[in-house]
């Protein structure tokens, strides 16, 4: 095999709670994660220097060991003793910053193409350790799908897969920092937290209802707050017709649901045109077959 090519698609937290925070300055969440169809590509090709090459199609993102894919492709050379060179190719399609796992589902894609690449035979549990190495999304964007994440988002349970959502992704021209928005979060203060335990009931029951009513995140008081156009965009959705919308991680994108389709698209026509708007998908969610 000389080439993989994988697709490395998006996630949005449909719930988002965070429960605790440990002495290492790491939170405990309880989180439901979905797969969603948007997606980057990525092509690994063995050369036959000993060297790693990136390539991508975005002029600021680092193409050495800045760079997440770049760390994987690296350790997992060094790991399994692997003599060829690799080539990387990622077109990126997801904002980068914006709470979808874009950097975190490349490097979950890139680990699996090197497992194929070069026939190293990992299972699914040795692959998801090496991400956990790397960012605490990696191990879920290695599985994928419909899932209840716990712990530092590393302890994952399969739900029943979703029913198909329609869905509009909007990425404000603020990018958010993770590193912001969790060190200004105090447990003590929040306002409410998500039902989990009903957004699983609404996932199991295909009841589209019941998944719009419980969508919730706890991070949103906090990056409201240090990035009021984070809410604007959320009000914007909702305005436009969306049955519901939610901040994704940490921000700042919003995805919003919508009935079908073609309201979606109408939605997004709108809202391209609002000066806080810098991006603008339409999209579903994905399950893993």
């Amino acid at each position: 095999m000389r080439e993989v090519k994988k697709k490395a698609r998006a996630k949005i937290n449909l719930a988002l709670d965070v429960i605790g925070k440990r002495e290492n300055g790491y939170h405990d969440v309880r989180m439901v994660m979905q797969t969603i169809e948007l997606h980057d590509k990525i092509r690994l090709k063995k050369i036959k220097s000993d060297k790693i090459l990136m390539k991508t199609n975005l002029p600021y993102l680092p193409k050495d060991n800045r760079n997440l894919v770049y760390q994987v492709v690296e350790y997992m050379k060094a790991t399994y003793g692997i003599k060829y060179g690799v080539y990387i190719d990622l077109y990126k399609v997801i904002p980068v910053g914006a709470g979808l796992a874009g950097g975190s589902t490349d490097a979950a894609q890139s680990i699996l193409a090197m497992n194929e690449l070069f026939e190293l035979g990992l299972d699914v549990d040795t692959m998801e350790e090496i991400g956990a190495k790397f960012g605490a999304d990696i191990p879920y964007c290695i599985r994928g799908g419909t899932m209840l994440a716990e712990g530092i988002g590393e302890v994952l349970t399969p739900i029943k897969p979703i029913m198909k959502l329609h869905l509009l992704i909007v990425k404000p021209k603020q990018s958010v920092s993770t590193a912001y928005v969790y060190s200004n979060l105090n447990l003590e203060t929040l306002s409410s937290h998500p039902d989990i335990e009903e957004m699983v009931n609404g996932i199991k029951a295909d009841h589209l209802d019941q998944i719009v009513h419980n969508l919730g995140n706890v991070l949103e008081e906090v990056t409201f707050k240090g990035y009021p156009e984070v809410r604007t965009i959320k009000e914007a959705i909702i305005s436009v017709g969306a049955l519901g919308a939610l901040m994704s991680g940490s921000g700042s994108a919003v995805f919003g649901i919508f009935s079908d389709q073609g309201t979606a698209h109408q939605a997004a026509k709108k809202l391209k045109r609002h000066e806080a708007v810098k991006q603008v998908f339409v999209t579903t969610t994905y399950n893993v077959l």
